[in-house]
């Protein structure tokens, strides 16, 4: 009797999703691939729909002739299922099966993938409930933006949304734009609006040239590695020169201001910590500004299925990037912010091993070593670019933190101290903040920062009862008449805490 065929469910259509179902497929598994967009490509590879196709494509992306091909072979695959506008709203677990199957190849994962098919706004999506052999996680994340006074006007945009709708729809968010915050993804994005007919009119970097220098500077023969990013990098400073755009290290936007829409912004130069430097503020003229401080990852699925979490709050796996759960891998940018190139060599390596591939097979050793150099660049990143403590000196108290439930700073600030209260989930309840539609997943860890903050200068430890803004039992918005139309005996199981761990190696 021949074996059965191993079934591997990939969550993500991005460059770490599409390179796994690819892995996984070529050790002969039989793949479903799920993405909640109505395109493949996730974030990085967004396009135009296939509706209006452009002969200028790839001017806006990076590698896209891969992407191409990449989406050609799982097309013509019979063996990979595609499913798009496919919301993963829960994972279930049921303990004694997933121990029983704990080394995958028994099928008794015990894990069971609630989804709905459709448009998100859709009255009659489709249910579809998926239990496969192994899971791999590649839900990649989303921008973090720090809140600063104005930042709820109209005409701010994370950066990550305003290099959706160049890439995606060829829109333009405003003709005079300034773009700020942390890390090289500013540049891109300066790059497609100015593709897209803005005018930009400075790329604000808040890390200071010592910041950057303690970073990048280190051990430079490590590098030699990702020689490529350095073709990247002279691309994005040739149109910068060319269009005219200037470049400041040390400076934050710290204010917006406007009736209706943004129509001009403060920015100020800040120290090593990213406080303000009195008497540096200056206004600049602008109908748009694009901020984006880094990354979040999507965590809500990882957290369901019971994903051990590093201290840095990423998914923790090993070198096959199998999770704490046997059957559940990662890749990309859940694991850590390092790219498309650490996103493509994680997926290649979780995509074989959830195949059932063998760690030290020939064929996925450059992947390995391809991972560990773009691993140890992230690491880089994050030195030289990550936020730091003195942020909070952009607030004031009327400064909006919770957007959907319209706290502000003050009252954030005002109840916690009132109540006393050091657990998270108590002063959730009592401020509001988090609370709203889009359930902190942009204000979720900034509400945290603020609150954990609050609680130490009160003489204590900070916040203690070990909850986090990452956990959603109900990953995705769903409507009450979709929850009760759930099979009978198969409700959504309350998903378990999430254990923290250390990076592993």
């Amino acid at each position: 009797m021949s074996a059965r065929q191993r079934e591997v469910v990939v969550i993500g259509a991005g460059p770490a999703g599409l390179q796994a179902a690819l892995a996984a497929r070529a050790l002969g598994a039989a793949v479903t691939l799920l993405d909640a967009s109505d395109e493949l490509g996730g974030q990085y590879w967004r396009h135009l729909p296939a509706s209006r196709p452009s002969e200028a494509e790839a001017s806006l992306h990076h590698g896209f002739e891969r992407f191409v091909a990449m989406r050609a072979a799982l097309d013509a695959d019979d063996g990979c299922t595609v499913i798009t506008e496919a919301q993963v709203w829960a994972i279930d677990v049921d303990r004694a099966a997933a121990d029983h199957g704990s080394d995958g190849t028994s099928g008794a994962t015990g894990l069971r993938l609630h989804v709905l098919i459709g448009p998100p706004d859709g009255a009659d999506r489709t249910p579809l409930t998926l239990r496969p052999d192994a899971l791999v996680l590649a839900t990649g994340a989303h921008d973090r933006t720090l809140p600063f006074p104005g930042w709820d006007l109209p005409g701010v945009f994370s950066a990550g949304a305003a290099q959706a709708l160049a890439k995606g729809e060829r829109v333009t968010v405003g003709q005079r734009v300034v773009v700020a915050g942390a890390g090289p993804f500013l540049l891109p994005v300066a790059a497609s609006l100015t593709a897209t007919g803005s005018r930009v009119l400075g790329v604000y970097e808040a890390t200071t040239v010592g910041g950057l220098a303690r970073g990048w500077l280190p051990k430079p023969w490590q590098l030699l590695g990702v020689t490529g990013k350095a073709g990247e990098l002279l691309g994005y400073v040739g149109g910068h020169l060319r269009h005219r755009i200037p470049y400041r290290v040390g400076h934050a936007v710290v204010a917006a201001h406007g009736t209706d829409r943004v129509e001009r912004v403060t920015i100020a130069a800040v120290d090593a910590d990213w406080s303000p430097i009195p008497g540096t503020e200056r206004t600049v003229e602008a109908d748009a500004v694009c901020v984006s401080h880094g990354f979040t990852p999507r965590l809500e699925l990882p957290v369901a299925v019971g994903c051990a979490l590093t201290e840095a709050r990423f998914v923790q796996v090993d070198a096959e990037q199998r999770t704490s759960v046997p059957t559940v891998f990662a890749a990309g940018e859940i694991t850590g912010i390092g790219g498309v190139d650490a996103a493509l060599a994680e997926g290649a390596i979780a995509g074989h091993a959830a195949a059932g591939g063998l760690p030290g097979a020939s064929g996925i050793r450059a992947a390995v070593s391809r991972r560990d150099t773009f691993l140890a660049f992230a690491d880089r990143l994050e030195r030289a670019h990550g936020i730091r403590a003195g942020w909070s000196d952009w607030l004031d108290d009327d400064t909006t933190i919770c957007r959907c439930e319209e706290v502000d700073y003050g009252s954030l600030r005002t109840t916690a101290t009132a109540t006393c209260a050091t657990g998270l989930r108590s002063l959730k309840l009592s401020t509001r903040a988090g609370l709203g539609i889009c359930q902190g997943r942009m204000c979720g860890r900034t509400v945290e920062e603020l609150l954990h903050r609050v609680a130490s200068e009160s003489g204590g430890s900070g916040l203690i009862d070990g909850v986090s803004s990452d956990r959603r039992p109900i990953a995705s918005p769903l409507r009450i008449g979709e929850l009760a139309a759930q099979a009978p005996g198969h409700p959504p199981h309350e998903p378990p805490s999430t254990p923290t761990a250390e990076h592993p190696g």
